[in-house]
């Protein structure tokens, strides 16, 4: 089954001759595939293209917590020396991993640690030694598998490319498009099952190559602290509370649901699932993890930074306390977001 059509311009030729590359005849791709091309393919993926991506400034499309300068990095390093326990920070690396070219959150922050580096998108991804591994809304930008509950079943969506350069979402014909992953087993992991029910058109945004990531990121034979901000739900939210899913497009800082339009020029995320995070870093041997509220988080672990940089600055409302209040305000960025943190010995 097709989903009605929406009326914007065909993708860029650059794309559709990647696009009909990977799909060959069918013409078709499933769409955390469609994702992934769409986002990081060499040539025209979004997190490729040399172009400023975060901010508030013309051109942009989205801001984070970075966005605030170096405050984010400070309040991250009080945060870190105070979950590492008693440990000596000179001892621990901070890793930043996926940070934007250019960027990275300790870029112009003193540190007490060895060092600082960034694994960028497309690099390497090799962890050992004792570190501290940050990242910040990396997990929300891997490709999703899209599932939508129809008649009784649950069937996967893919996107088709016609002869126009036109896109659209499609349900995945398992007996015609058995390619592409079938509807009828899904082709799910056997610790990932689908709800038996649940109500006609439900959407759940399955966030598998997030899980994936974190997997790997335990599995790598490295110490010491995970952090990781972004923003997800539970397995119980992504199934019975997001009846649209989570997908969502940025573009030029408006939120979008055609996740279609210029692919490769604008951003795609959904909410991670915290459950499965969290798992994966029990089984990689983390001894303990939380799941805080960003605010939650920086209050907990960066409270006394936090009182100082107030009382430094409490005859005036400095650009500092101004970017305070973006970071932990329940309205702003407070509890948008959430931190999953945990120590591995």
């Amino acid at each position: 089954m097709k989903t009605p059509a929406l009326h914007r311009p065909p993708a860029s030729p650059a794309l559709i001759e990647v696009f009909r590359t990977r799909a060959g005849a069918s013409g078709m791709l499933r769409f955390d595939t469609f994702m992934e091309l769409a986002l990081y393919h060499p040539q025209v993926g979004y997190y490729v293209r040399d172009r400023p991506r975060v901010g508030r400034g013309n051109g942009t499309d989205f801001y984070t917590a970075t966005s605030s300068g170096s405050l984010f990095g400070e309040l991250v390093v009080a945060a870190c020396m105070k979950l590492l326990t008693g440990d000596d920070p000179s001892a621990f690396t901070f890793v930043e991993l996926g940070a934007e070219p250019g960027g990275g959150i300790l870029k112009n922050v003193s540190h007490p640690f060895a060092a600082a580096k960034c694994i960028r998108i497309g690099e390497p991804l090799a962890l050992s030694g004792r570190l501290i591994v940050f990242s910040n809304e990396l997990f929300d930008a891997q490709p999703l598998r899209r599932f939508i509950f129809r008649e009784g079943l649950w069937r996967e969506l893919g996107v088709r490319l016609d002869a126009g350069g036109n896109l659209s979402e499609i349900e995945i014909d398992p007996a015609r498009d058995s390619g592409l992953g079938a509807p009828s087993t899904l082709d799910l992991p056997v610790e990932t099952p689908l709800p038996a029910t649940t109500s006609d058109g439900y959407h759940i945004d399955l966030p598998l190559s997030a899980r994936s990531l974190a997997e790997k990121i335990a599995a790598e034979p490295w110490r010491g602290l995970f952090v990781a901000f972004d923003y997800g739900k539970s397995w119980r939210e992504l199934t019975e509370v997001t009846p649209q899913g989570t997908a969502r497009a940025y573009h030029q800082h408006t939120q979008s649901n055609d996740l279609l339009a210029t692919p490769g020029e604008q951003d795609l995320t959904g909410h991670v699932c915290w459950d499965w995070l969290a798992s994966a870093l029990t089984a990689g041997g983390f001894a303990s993890h939380t799941i805080e509220s960003q605010e939650s988080f920086f209050i907990h672990h960066a409270g006394d930074f936090i009182a100082g940089t107030v009382s430094s600055e409490a005859t005036r409302l400095s650009p500092r306390k101004l970017s305070l209040m973006q970071l932990l305000h329940p309205a702003n960025m407070g509890q948008k977001f959430q931190v999953l943190h945990g120590l591995r010995k």
